[in-house]
């Protein structure tokens, strides 16, 4: 995720946030102002932002004061202008503990808001770091307005008050929320991470007037629905203002997709990325730990592999063990110009390609645009986003809230960079509940009368693919040491190698199940009724290119010019089973990816034999359609057959 979202407690505002936060992460001079730090530091003062700042008397875009900070996160959820208000009152003549009271936002608490870093991907703020002073001021633009849009998505879909006994009633704020933006340059390792910490209070007024706390929780739910947001926005405004395209590229075999510039070359990620270097050597360490780890009596302490959950602890312990002090900041000239120079020197990447980054990136997003049709149709769509976040979540069930991160990934994949409709994300989540989902929720219960907690479920089940891959049969080495020591720098791995990587058997992954569920249900989808209906408002094939990763794409085309030679022999494959053999030799999948090939190739077998069903069904329908036969309706024809009310588990129930 490109969102992170931490809680922001009363004593830790003092702590950290004052000293180091507001000051590019770096350590604050003792006795020295906010405003004379921040120009030392070389970073940008904060901006208020929300719409809920016209309540407390602040405008939009207006500079972050520290009394402003301590009072609205620091003393407890106080009015920022609390001293002012308390003054004021003192010189009327009011008591102290009268003045006091109405400076404050309703009850005092001790979490005062939350921390939310949102930071584009890398080739992003790559682009940002060694581009030109157009470019960087385009894409800050580009993520001050993504970060606005995400505020606004939150204070109208997320953002709810919690009051009553045991808080069950919830409502919307009517005025929105207030945050305060922090824009920092730098990581922790000194390479270039363009991010921006979002502090937003809890504190938001319901319509009689009261200051309640909103509920964090709701927060913390849509984060990964907010981080897709993020990313879609602000790849499709840089992509747009810069002329460039975005394409999908697998970091982690097993691992979703991400989403990156097309053109920017890998090695500039790998040249930033030291500091995770170093956290893959320490979780190589910790998972030996992990696997071998015996008690008194000889017996193994955990399981003898990692689970994704494990590893996801792990992997924040490992973060922790290696976090560098924080290098001195510099100004952000002097920081473009650093890095440059390292990018030429260090990267391995040619120079002219780092001079020209964005030439170079915009000649590859031409090459995309002319090969790739950027289709959204939100039928199919809706089978992708049902099918993946079905298979992903444990016991296949699921909140709308998995649908729409679902869909906004979904959008971005297929959209390749380019700008979407306003709420397309929500037709794709509504027809998906309403084509593939069954509601489970349980109607007694409050929290389940509510729109956004809501249990769904599948209303297919996909009984050919393996519903938990087996555990690995692997049993670690004990007398096997960790490759490194996590404080030194690691190793210049291969191309493609992950980090830390060193036979440590893992529980395989599940996107790629989730992925190979999409392209069953679709490819029935397309073999029982694209050959039935003419006239289609979209072409499926250049769909389904444009929405699957290169590396599932189906062989290219033949070429017209060659076309007097004979094709090969055997069925057409719906998915490139060369590919899949690749797959398979990754070292996070293995054995999950041997299950799903065999289980493909039979339902492949099925899926033929529809197909051949459906043409014979086609072409007595044409032969009706001759003799003046009615065509049916194009839209009724296209959608998918819905299982009967009493069909049982068949149905996916």
């Amino acid at each position: 995720m490109t969102v992170d979202i931490k809680i922001i407690r009363a004593g830790q505002m003092y702590r950290y946030y004052l000293r180091q936060t507001v000051v590019g992460d770096g350590r604050r001079p003792a006795r020295t102002s906010l405003r004379e730090a921040q120009e030392q530091a070389g970073v940008p003062v904060g901006r208020w932002m929300g719409r809920g700042l016209a309540v407390l008397g602040l405008e939009p875009g207006e500079e972050v004061t520290e009394a402003e900070l301590r009072n609205l996160f620091g003393e407890r959820g106080r009015h920022p202008y609390a001293d002012r208000i308390e003054a004021d009152l003192l010189a009327k003549g009011e008591s102290p503990k009268k003045a006091f009271r109405a400076g404050a936002l309703g009850r005092r608490v001790m979490v005062t808001g939350v921390d939310l870093v949102f930071r584009p991907q890398p080739t992003i703020y790559l682009l940002w770091a060694l581009g030109d002073e157009e470019t960087r001021q385009v894409i800050e633009a580009a993520d001050e307005r993504a970060i606005e849009r995400v505020l606004e998505w939150i204070e109208d879909e997320v953002a709810v008050i919690r009051y009553g006994k045991d808080g069950i009633y919830r409502v919307r704020l009517p005025g929105g929320l207030v945050a305060a933006r922090f824009r920092h340059y730098e990581a922790r390792s000194g390479m270039p991470l363009l991010h921006d910490h979002l502090l937003l209070s809890v504190k938001g007024q319901r319509l009689d007037g009261k200051w309640n706390s909103i509920h964090t929780t709701a927060l913390h739910e849509n984060t990964v629905a907010a981080s897709a947001l993020y990313n879609e926005l602000v790849a499709a405004e840089v992509c747009a203002e810069l002329g460039l395209a975005t394409e999908p590229r697998i970091v982690t075999p097993g691992r979703r997709p991400v989403m990156e510039i097309a053109g920017v070359p890998h090695e500039l990620i790998r040249w930033t990325s030291r500091r995770s270097d170093q956290i893959a050597a320490c979780l190589a360490e910790l998972e030996h730990e992990y696997v071998t780890a015996v008690d008194d009596d000889g017996e193994l302490k955990f399981l003898p592999v990692v689970s994704e959950r494990a590893r996801a602890k792990m992997n924040a312990m490992a973060a922790r063990k290696t976090r560098p002090p924080k290098q001195k900041t510099l100004p952000l000239a002097q920081l473009r110009a650093w890095w440059k120079s390292s990018a030429i020197l260090t990267s391995g990447v040619h120079v002219d390609v780092i001079t020209s980054l964005l030439e170079y990136a915009r000649a590859t997003a031409a090459a995309i645009r002319a090969r790739v049709a950027a289709v959204v149709d939100i039928a199919l769509a809706a089978v992708d986003v049902a099918a993946t976040v079905f298979v992903m979540n444990d016991g296949g069930r699921f909140h709308r809230r998995h649908l729409l991160a679902e869909a906004r990934r979904h959008l971005a994949l297929v959209l390749r960079g380019g700008r979407r409709e306003p709420g397309l994300d929500d037709q794709i989540v509504a027809a998906a509940i309403s084509t593939h989902c069954l509601d489970i929720s349980e109607p007694t219960t409050t929290i389940g009368l509510l729109k956004d907690y809501r249990l769904y479920t599948a209303r297919w089940a996909l009984s050919d693919l393996p519903a938990r891959p087996r555990t690995p049969d692997l049993v670690p080495d004990p007398d096997r040491q960790p490759p490194t020591d996590p404080g030194e720098p690691a190793d210049v791995r291969a191309a493609g190698q992950d980090a830390g990587e060193w036979e440590i058997p893992r529980i395989p992954l599940q996107y790629e199940r989730a992925v190979l569920a999409g392209v069953v249900v679709r490819e029935k989808l397309r073999t029982t009724t694209a050959t039935v209906v003419r006239g289609r408002a979209y072409d499926i094939v250049a769909h389904q290119q444009a929405a699957m990763p290169e590396q599932l794409l189906p062989p290219a085309a033949a070429d017209p010019e060659h076309g007097d030679q004979e094709p090969e022999a055997g069925p057409r494959e719906a998915i490139d089973m060369t590919a899949l053999r690749a797959l398979r030799k990754s070292r996070t999948d293995v054995e999950a990816l041997d299950l799903t090939a065999d289980r493909l190739r039979h339902l492949q077998d099925a899926f033929a034999k529809v197909g051949d069903d459906s043409r014979v069904r086609a072409d007595r329908h044409t032969a009706q359609t001759d003799t003046g036969a009615v065509h049916p309706d194009d839209q009724q024809a296209h959608r998918p057959q819905e299982p009967g009310p009493h069909r049982g588990r068949e149905a996916g129930h």
